[in-house]
């Protein structure tokens, strides 16, 4: 069997409206960020999500910097992070003197075992951060309530998980602090950006100067004061009206965007669920709680070898698969840093996990094709 069409990885989805959007902003020659689209942006997710306040950044890693700040990590504070996640969700804690305690993920899904997270807290513990992986909820509920009674900060790293849910709540709307992404990568994207969700009111008033370089600026144009100064710390956070023109028009189609992505999961897991029913492959175990977003469609692979071969045979037939992230206390940058227990189910995770195309200009044809070749490979 060859493949002569290639299929790749991801192809960023076009919304109808992006270049009309973007063409208004151009000719307003207002193209600094908190503007119109901006505040669209806002009032669309506060009012659809439930969100208490949000604020627009140029990054997902941007909206991890100042929950960072916001938090006020110092040195000796620790921050117990997920291990198998990307390198923003320990990067901005780092950076502010933390010392991270890496968690384990679940024997059967990337995502963080909250079953063992108590026994990493200790008097030092000042926040805890949880990945949301492919869309899939954590046991978001119990972390904030172990969160709770310890009097530690709840972080949501859901750059996967627009319009996911742990039962009927969203996420991002869970912990205390949540970020998104909006990477060409994801559901919703504007090439590069991001999103700092705040629902302990406590914070409001400060992220909106940190956002602002350490400037009460938002109060100032909001004609409650005469003008504005520096009154902390902050950096350049907020994204360029462009940014949030393009943005919106993707979030005007949020529910044709994932009726296609949830339609692609469907068909992979249908035509793929024999492999685990023979023992070929495995899929992850979504709990009843979590209502996913098919963000990403992965396989568990049984071993290594065989995830490095099938990855290798889907290239060979311009079929572009990828693995994830290597688990962050084995990355070069930490590994000589790290001196607690192994972690083995992210290791596990690691060297298994196989990445296939999902994207909304996927056709039923591609998958079938794609589910073919796999089934092709391993069934010999």
């Amino acid at each position: 069997m060859r493949n002569t069409k290639a299929i790749p990885f991801n192809i960023p989805y076009s919304a109808s409206k992006c270049a009309e959007y973007v063409n208004d902003v151009m000719n307003s020659k207002k193209l600094g960020g908190n503007g119109k689209y901006t505040q669209l942006c806002h009032d669309y997710f506060e009012n659809k999500f439930g969100f208490k306040k949000v604020l627009l950044t140029s990054s997902c890693t941007d909206a991890l910097e100042m929950c960072a700040l916001l938090v006020d990590v110092k040195n000796g504070d620790e921050v117990i992070v997920p291990s198998y996640s990307f390198p923003s969700s320990v990067n901005p804690f780092l950076m502010r003197g933390a010392k991270i305690v890496f968690a384990d993920s679940l024997p059967n899904h990337p995502n963080i075992d909250v079953d063992k997270v108590e026994r990493l807290i200790t008097p030092n513990t000042k926040a805890i951060v949880t990945v949301h992986y492919g869309g899939i909820s954590a046991n978001t509920i119990k972390l904030r309530h172990i969160c709770d009674e310890n009097d530690i900060i709840l972080i949501e790293d859901a750059a996967h998980a627009i319009d996911a849910k742990h039962e009927e709540k969203y996420l991002g709307s869970i912990g205390h602090l949540a970020a998104f992404s909006f990477h060409e990568s994801k559901n919703i994207q504007c090439g590069e950006g991001g999103l700092l969700i705040i629902n302990d009111e406590k914070f409001i008033n400060r992220a909106e100067v940190i956002w602002e370089k350490g400037t009460n600026r938002v109060q100032f144009k909001k004609g409650l004061i005469p003008y504005y100064n520096w009154i902390d710390i902050g950096s350049s956070f907020m994204p360029s009206e462009l940014v949030a023109a393009y943005l919106l028009a993707q979030l005007e189609e949020l529910e044709y965007i994932q009726k296609k992505r949830i339609a692609h999961w469907n068909l992979y897991y249908k035509l793929l669920h024999r492999l685990e029913a023979i023992d070929k492959i495995r899929f992850p175990e979504i709990p009843e709680y979590a209502i996913g977003n098919a963000h990403l469609f992965y396989i568990f692979c049984k071993s290594k070898e065989q995830r490095l071969n099938l990855e290798k045979y889907l290239n060979s037939m311009h079929i572009k698969a990828f693995p994830h992230y290597t688990p962050l206390h084995k990355n070069p940058y930490f590994v000589d840093l790290y001196d607690r227990e192994e972690l083995p189910n992210s290791i596990t995770t690691s060297n298994c996990l196989l990445r296939l195309p999902l994207y909304v200009e996927l056709t039923n044809s591609d998958i079938l094709n794609i589910s073919n070749l796999i089934s092709s490979y391993l069934i010999k």
